[in-house]
């Protein structure tokens, strides 16, 4: 019998929590699914964390390291089910998760992207999410526009959407040639064509990792390929809006690592009109100054206070 969902896991290197993470799937109070890993070319013990499951919903394949977008196109090329569960291979998810997910398609048959909140989880404390939403409450069910709910921090999340499989037949799958920045490419697809069920409710654990800069910043042809959207972005305000403040966080990053043709790349296609004014403030500062403040943030956060230039 075909199951309900087919939760899509891409695993690389992750031997310390794929075990938590696939025993949170394993322990969902909705058990109708299947689970979907895909090993993409490990070199640590991940392939025997995985072999100590026996459990018949696992499906497991290997390929020669490719990408995680690679990984997850496998995956979903595999899945019997109509909808489409993402979760990565080191976060967590509440024993109601699927539960709530499943609730919301029956309420909401019409739609095709549902979701909940998240917890941020960092090397020192557990945060929640924040988004762009006015009024919202714990709880909160609604039908959001991705690109205005998104201003602070992302309605979707590689751990926390659900789509159905006709999603991927209109918009396409990843795009493998990202490096870095595959999800947000494949949110504005989705943002574009479809609106997104989401409830405020934290059925998600995000471990986040501290990425080196030298990966986020200084390989241009690795980033979502924003200008994909350049002519869609002048009639659809909210998706020109979101572009620009991924081009601050690109540009940003771009000063951090000296890098001044990237910052001017990313700086001039900015309307300044789009940021606040923190955000326009950081723009105009001199590289020093800004690594100035991030070793002040990164100071800040592990005494338990969190700072954000999108609030």
């Amino acid at each position: 019998m075909t199951p309900y969902f087919s939760i899509i896991i891409p695993l690389y290197n992750k031997e310390t929590h794929i075990k938590s993470t696939i025993q949170s799937v394993l322990d969902q109070t909705f058990q109708d699914f299947e689970v979907i890993v895909v090993n993409d070319g490990s070199r640590d013990g991940s392939k025997s964390v995985l072999a100590s499951f026996s459990d018949d919903k696992i499906y497991y394949y290997e390929q020669e390291n490719q990408g995680v977008s690679a990984s997850r196109n496998l995956a979903i090329s595999k899945a019997k089910s109509n909808y489409i569960a993402l979760l990565d291979a080191d976060d967590l998810w509440e024993p109601t998760y699927l539960e709530t997910i499943y609730q919301l398609i029956q309420s909401f048959p019409e739609y095709y992207v549902f979701a909940t909140s998240v917890l941020i989880e960092t090397p020192n404390d557990v945060i929640p999410s924040i988004y762009s939403i006015d009024n919202l409450k714990d709880n909160d069910v609604c039908v959001l526009d991705y690109f205005e709910s998104s201003t602070i921090n992302s309605l979707l999340t590689s751990s926390s959407v659900v789509l159905h499989k006709s999603v991927f037949e209109k918009i396409g799958i990843y795009n493998t040639s990202i490096k870095n920045g595959e999800d947000t490419d494949l949110w504005i697809r989705i943002g574009i064509h479809y609106q997104i069920v989401f409830k405020n409710q934290a059925l998600v654990t995000y471990r986040f990792q501290e990425q080196s800069l030298s990966n986020n910043a200084t390989r241009l042809i690795d980033k979502p390929a924003l200008d994909n959207y350049a002519q869609l972005e002048t009639t659809n305000r909210g998706l020109k809006k979101f572009l620009d403040l991924n081009r601050f966080s690109m540009a940003m990053l771009a000063k951090l690592e000296n890098d001044s043709l990237s910052f001017e790349y990313f700086e001039k296609a900015i309307d300044y009109a789009n940021l606040n004014k923190k955000q326009q403030f950081l723009l105009k500062q001199p590289a020093f100054s800004i690594k100035l403040f991030h070793k002040f943030k990164g100071l800040l956060q592990y005494l338990g206070i969190h700072l954000s230039a999108f609030k």
